[in-house]
């Protein structure tokens, strides 16, 4: 297969550093755009069932969108994505504090995320990697870490893996915050259909840190399950999810989807691999923007539904989870991928 063409575009300057567009298109059309600032996605544009091609990402067409946001739309999260309890870790009898910036607890690793930070770059056959150094102490992180994020575009399929090392023993949890509406544009996410090939999700509390506990729940569950149905409260009001699944399909992330997202009308589908053992399903609650995205409006809840692929939430603080520890002589090596089709 042809390579694709890569460009890039002068988008502004944040920070003192030179801020790009990029744009991956293939042979057959389709292009993801994406920026060193936040490593962040921008847009995916695939076709429909009547061959148009529409946008399925939510994002600005300016960088001012990006440095206005707030809700980390497209976004590379790290150090550790998702909440950590009072922002208190231990490791190896040293404890820890991060900043805390969601109550008493620290989500997203606050201003130390790597969502408003501008990354390094380099481009590659069908592919661009982003890479950032992140300094000991950094929101109260320990240990210098060196990560790079790399995306590619073959087949309808954008593929991010994420590589990283540090000097010292620290924990690390990247991922994605693309909110994906397969409409383009059309509607909200609540005439999509969702599958999610888990039977177990964390219990967690009203300020969505885990309890510990693993449940079983038909009710919560996705088997080509119209989103919207599983949303509405007493068939009046609106009530979103922040709930993460635990995965058993993980360990075969090549072959195995770990979810899918389907819309009828367009005839659009997405499904999700991964090497992480959890994946956060967010329905965009509390989404919105200062000024408008794509198609031209400020975003409002339930424009988009994020399937955060990660370790489990405060999994630091719970030693029957997952690890997200990493080593001084390791390497952090993880997968996403996003592949598109039309049904």
């Amino acid at each position: 297969m042809s390579d694709n063409v890569i460009s890039s575009t002068f988008w502004g300057n944040c920070q003192g550093q030179d801020v790009f567009l990029f744009r991956m298109t293939s042979v057959d059309g389709t292009y993801v755009e994406l920026t060193n600032y936040g490593a962040t996605v921008v847009s995916v544009v695939v076709p429909e069932r009547n061959h148009q091609l529409g946008n399925v990402v939510l994002g600005f067409p300016t960088l001012q969108g990006y440095l206005l946001d707030d809700c980390y739309l497209g976004a590379t999260i790290g150090r550790y994505a998702n909440r950590i309890a009072n922002g208190k870790f231990n490791i190896d009898g040293h404890e820890y504090q991060l900043e805390t910036n969601d109550g008493p607890h620290s989500n997203h690793s606050g201003s130390a995320g790597f969502n408003s930070k501008v990354f390094g770059y380099s481009i590659f056959k069908n592919g661009i990697s982003f890479s950032y150094l992140s300094k000991d102490g950094d929101g109260g992180f320990p240990g210098d870490l060196f990560l790079a994020v790399t995306y590619s575009w073959i087949n309808m399929e954008l593929v991010i893996d994420y590589t990283a090392e540090t000097n010292l023993k620290t924990i690390v949890n990247m991922t994605n915050h693309s909110y994906f509406n397969l409409t383009a544009g059309k509607g909200n996410i609540f005439e999509q259909e969702l599958t999610v090939f888990a039977s177990q999700f964390l219990q967690t509390n009203s300020e969505h840190i885990p309890t510990g506990a693993i449940l079983n729940n038909e009710e919560m569950l996705f088997n080509k399950t119209n989103i919207g149905s599983r949303l509405q409260d007493d068939g009046k009001s609106w009530k979103g999810l922040n709930t993460c699944y635990v995965l058993e399909q993980a360990a075969h992330a090549a072959t195995d989807p770990v979810a899918e997202l389907f819309d009828p009308a367009s005839g659009r589908s997405l499904q999700v691999f991964t090497s992480y053992p959890g994946l956060l399903i967010y329905t965009g609650d509390y989404l919105k923007s200062e000024v408008p995205g794509h198609h031209a409006t400020a975003y409002k809840p339930f424009d988009g539904l994020c399937l955060e692929c990660q370790y489990f939430p405060d999994a630091i603080n719970h030693p029957d989870f997952p690890s997200g520890v990493l080593e001084a002589d390791e390497l952090y090596q993880k997968r996403i991928a996003y592949k598109f089709s039309v049904k």
